[in-house]
């Protein structure tokens, strides 16, 4: 039975904390049979990845995937550099958007797609602390904002008083 839909194998829930995501892209990743086989099992983790390009292709960096445990001599190296499959449109983009300075390329999430193992690369900026904390402060206000909206049309407006 073929395999359908997204199923999300790791998230890099820091990332859009630490950075200003201003594009995303879906990659493929070349990958070996064992490194496929301890995915399926949800075993990943995207903290301290990252992208590069080299030589017009990109690599993804820092990934790290533990060994398939039934795997023998042919087992994988579990932070290995990895291809990442894009289109030459899309690199040369990601090159001429790199070269202007202050953008990285940051991992996102990893998932099978259509039971193919996708990569969600994002283009962003890296954030100040005073970005994060007027991040912070932000959402706080939204937060609370929400809460006075509820109250108001649930009829309790006396308590905001």
């Amino acid at each position: 039975m073929k395999e359908t839909g997204r199923k999300v194998i790791a998230q890099n829930r820091r990332a859009r904390h630490d950075y200003t995501i201003l594009d995303t892209y879906e990659a493929g990743v070349a990958l070996m049979g064992t490194e496929v086989k301890s995915l399926r099992l949800g075993r990943a983790s995207l903290v301290d990845s990252f992208a590069t390009i080299d030589d017009g292709e990109v690599f993804l960096r820092g990934l790290h995937i533990p060994e398939y445990t039934q795997g023998s001599w042919t087992n994988h190296e579990p932070r290995r550099t990895r291809k990442l499959l894009l289109h030459r449109g899309e690199i040369e983009r990601l090159i001429g958007k790199i070269r202007e300075g202050g953008l990285t390329l940051v991992p996102m999430s990893l998932y099978f797609s259509d039971g193919k193992v996708k990569l969600e690369l994002a283009l962003a900026r890296g954030k100040r602390d005073y970005d994060k904390r007027a991040d912070l402060a932000k959402r706080d206000a939204d937060r609370e904002i929400q809460r006075a909206y509820g109250r108001a049309v649930k009829g309790r407006a006396r308590e905001m008083r």
